[in-house]
């Protein structure tokens, strides 16, 4: 216990590192402050009392937005138009030639292309803040005192600028603070609303005894599985030997030793669950204005969480999304050639397309089986909620779920840099000396 306090005591002794950990609460705060700022038109604590009753049609777009959307505040939209972007040009990147080109252009292909998504973002913000104004206009005058095309104006204009704030706030933390901006504005805003969680598990097992004591502790308990879970997979690794080649350059002698080459089991990390809830949340939003008889029922199914089609669907999309994001990210033959120009050799396999052959079968089999895991993990709250017959939604999404998996994701990769920044300077990591964290891709 007293190593990793000793690192962040050590941390606001390098001044560089300080100044990005300052900065970074700093644009934290600034944030934090928005999610409270009021849409002009409307009645936020009448929504929030109308909205909390469970979790809804949007209820993963107010976790992420931090309770923004049922305030509808100013960040109601939150970060996931931009991840919703980021998800379209990564899907049109191997079919679309030009976007492929400039991928493989390096530091300035990837300016491009972030260019483009922030193009995306706002396309994405002005049909999101269409559907969800017409939305809110739908639950009536006592929600939208004065509903109408200038209030959808408004909404147009608020989220939208909401949105490109939020997209500059993670964009300036990623380039002069710690960790990935985007990932830590999502970190904050589950942190923000997990109190309130608490409180409610308290108020329900001790207080209005909707829920008894054993329903409870299993909760808890839950909680703890899942963190466990979540880190043992996030930081879990295959590992496959390779063996180099002795060379004798002058004096000096390098290589003929054995190492390991790391693959890791959710090579994706939470961007999957992310991506699917997107998607799902996008025609979802859309379709809430829509009212037909026929259209209703398979909205309902497919798009509304606490539905098996909804849940049927999620699945699917978050393994479909594991294998193409470790596909694009994990390329076995553009590796397999790089270990023989260097003249490595996995144990036991030939050099070229038979070590790329090896390194595919490998890593399609440890995507599954992290897959799987993600998978599970993001419909546990819908089982739990189905099953269990727990009385508030809320408390489900933070004890055992999608949330916690992206705490313990962002919480791992920030304190990985932070480490970085450490070792550096000569100064034991939060780990200590006997190892160290290691890093996943944020978003």
């Amino acid at each position: 216990m007293s190593e990793p306090i000793e690192a962040f005591k050590n941390a606001f002794k390098i001044p560089e590192l300080k100044n990005r950990i300052i900065f970074t609460l700093v644009m934290i705060a600034i944030y934090r402050l928005g999610c409270h700022v009021p849409t002009p038109g409307v009645d936020g604590a009448a929504l929030a009392q109308k909205l909390s009753a469970g979790g809804g049609l949007l209820g993963f777009y107010d976790m992420f937005s931090g309770g923004a959307f049922s305030r509808a505040t100013v960040f109601a939209l939150g970060i996931m138009p931009y991840i919703t972007a980021s998800i379209i040009l990564s899907l049109l990147i191997p079919v679309v030639k030009s976007l492929e080109d400039l991928q493989k252009q390096g530091a300035e292909g990837q300016k491009k292309i972030t260019e483009y998504t922030r193009y995306g973002t706002i396309v994405l913000c002005i049909i999101q803040s269409i559907g969800i104004s017409v939305y809110l206009q739908g639950l009536g005058r006592e929600i939208v005192p004065y509903p109408g095309i200038g209030f959808i104006l408004i909404c147009i204009i608020s989220f939208t600028t909401g949105t490109a704030f939020i997209m500059w706030v993670g964009e300036q933390i990623s380039e002069r603070g710690v960790g990935n901006g985007i990932s830590l504005l999502i970190f904050t805003s589950i942190v923000s609303r997990m109190p309130n969680a608490v409180y409610e598990l308290f108020n329900l097992v001790f207080i209005s005894k909707q829920l008894n004591v054993v329903k409870g502790l299993f909760l808890v308990a839950l909680m703890v599985l899942v963190v466990a879970g979540s880190i043992a997979v996030t930081t879990g690794q295959r590992r496959i030997p390779v063996q180099y080649p002795r060379q004798v350059k002058g004096r000096r002698v390098s290589g003929g030793q054995r190492t390991y080459l790391p693959l890791r089991v959710n090579q994706a990390g939470v961007i999957p669950i992310i991506f699917a809830s997107s998607i799902l949340q996008l025609p979802g939003t859309l379709a809430s204005s829509v009212k037909s008889p026929w259209l209703e029922p398979i909205i309902r199914e497919l798009f509304v969480p606490g539905n098996w089609g909804y849940m049927a669907l999620y699945g699917i999309l978050i393994i479909f999304f594991a294998f193409f994001y470790t596909a694009i990210t994990f390329n076995p033959a553009e590796m397999a050639d790089n270990m023989k120009k260097y003249g490595g050799v996995i144990v036991g396999v030939r050099p070229g397309k038979a070590t790329a052959d090896y390194l595919n079968y490998i890593m399609t089999r440890i995507t599954l089986s992290g897959a799987i895991f993600l998978t599970v993990i993001a419909l546990m709250p819908e089982l739990v909620y189905m099953l269990l017959n727990v009385p508030s939604w809320t408390i489900v999404q933070f004890f055992g779920g999608t949330s916690l998996l992206i705490l313990v994701g962002v919480a791992l990769d920030t304190i990985k840099q932070m480490e970085q920044h450490l070792i550096m300077r000569h100064y034991d990591g939060f780990s200590g000396k006997g190892g160290r964290i290691r890093a996943r891709r944020g978003f």
